[in-house]
Parts: C-alpha cells; structure tokens; sequence
C-alpha cells in the first residue's frame, strides 16, 4: 500500500529535520595553549592526547584563531629556515604549521618561529589521525 503524497512529503520533511538536529561528528580538534604550552586533541568530541608544545619564541607569532588544516605531508622541509625538516606538516594557516621537532628538550616552553612544534610521535599520531578523519581543525589562544 502507498502513502499518500502529502503523507510522504511531510515524513520526509521529518525525516530531515531528525538528521540536521543530530550533530555533526566533531572529527579531530588540536586546541593549542599558548600560555601553558600545551595541545589538546579532541577525537569525535571527547579528549583523547594532551602533549607539550613549543609555539612562537619572542620575536615571532604563533597566531591565534580557528583554522582548517590544509596541505598535509610527512615530510617538508622549510623553504624560509635553510631547510629544516618539518615531520608530519599540518598546514594550517599559510606557512604556518604543526609539525615534529627533534628538539624534543625545548617542549613546553616557547622555542619555535611560529609554527607549533610536537615530538616527533605525537606529530605522527596527530597526522594519521587527520588521516583517518578527514582533516582537522586547529584552535589557537593564548
């Protein structure tokens, strides 16, 4: 037996306001702390990585914001600093990025020329989850 279409219309209509109230899979979110040096990634919504950072030393920006990551590679090397290696890049904002540091002891204090610097496994970690989640969002504060 067939619906009338009035019937079908206005269950359809329903059908479609039950999907837009539902909210959207959050996918992944690196919240950067400028004043405590520090990230937190959020997976679908719920906090699953808080890992020290190094954002822009004095003299330089880290700038603050909410941004889409971009160009992603696993390596890049800095065309602007004598091309130092950038492990798993997350392009977030022009030349700006997250991305591994082998100088692993300046962590949790403000080292970088701007862009946010991990240990090298967690810059894996974060890129591979960006991988399988099609992308990241980066929020930037002081």
């Amino acid at each position: 037996m067939s619906l009338p279409r009035i019937v079908q219309t206005a269950l359809l209509g329903g059908l479609l306001l039950c999907a837009l109230a539902v909210p959207a899979l959050a996918g992944v979110l690196a919240q950067i702390d400028q004043s405590h040096q520090r990230m937190r990634v959020y997976v679908e919504g719920s906090l699953a990585y808080e890992w020290p950072v190094s954002t822009a030393r004095r003299g330089y920006v880290t700038p603050n914001g909410s941004y889409r990551v971009g160009l992603m590679a696993p390596m890049w090397r800095s065309r602007k600093y004598h091309g130092s290696p950038m492990p798993h890049a997350m392009f977030f904002r022009g030349g700006y990025a997250i991305h591994g540091t082998y100088a692993v002891g300046h962590l949790g204090r403000r080292a970088s020329h701007g862009c946010v610097r991990l240990s090298p496994g967690h810059a894996r970690m974060l890129y591979r989850l960006a991988q399988t989640h099609g992308g990241a969002r980066v929020v930037i504060r002081n």
